[in-house]
C-alpha cells in the first residue's frame, strides 16, 4: 500500500472511523497525537516574542510638576500639551517603541515619582 492509497482510504472514513485509528496508532505506537500541536504552539508562541512596546502614563503621583518635566523632554511637546497628557492620565505616551527604549523612558517618569504601565 502507498502513500496514496493510505490517504484515499483516510478520506473514505467516517470521524468515527478516523478517531478510532488515532486511538488505535497512539496505542502501537505510545505517541498522543496531541503532543506535536503543544510543541508547535511553543516554537510559534517564542518565534513571536513582542519588539514593540507601549509606554502609558498610569497615574503622575505627588511630583506633577517634574512628571510635567519629564513628559516634555521625553515627547518634546510643548508645556500645555505635555500638561493635558499628565491631566488625562492614564495616557499612551510613546507607541511602537523598543523594549530598551520602553525601560529608559519608564525609569525616567518612575525617578520623579510617577506610575508607568510598559505594555
Amino acid at each position: 500500500m502507498n502513500k496514496e492509497q493510505i490517504l484515499e482510504a483516510i478520506k473514505a472514513m467516517t470521524v468515527l472511523e478516523l478517531n478510532d485509528l488515532v486511538k488505535a496508532i497512539e496505542d502501537e505506537f505510545g505517541v498522543t497525537a496531541a503532543a506535536p500541536v503543544a510543541v508547535v504552539g511553543a516554537a510559534v508562541g517564542a518565534a513571536e516574542e513582542k519588539t514593540e512596546f507601549d509606554v502609558v502614563l498610569a497615574s503622575a503621583g505627588a511630583e506633577k510638576i517634574k512628571v510635567i518635566k519629564a513628559v516634555r523632554e521625553i515627547t518634546g511637546l510643548g508645556l500645555k500639551e505635555a500638561k493635558e497628557v499628565v491631566d488625562n492620565a492614564p495616557k499612551a505616551l510613546k507607541e511602537g517603541v523598543s523594549k530598551d527604549e520602553a525601560e529608559q523612558i519608564k525609569a525616567k517618569l518612575e525617578e520623579v515619582g510617577a506610575s508607568v504601565e510598559v505594555k
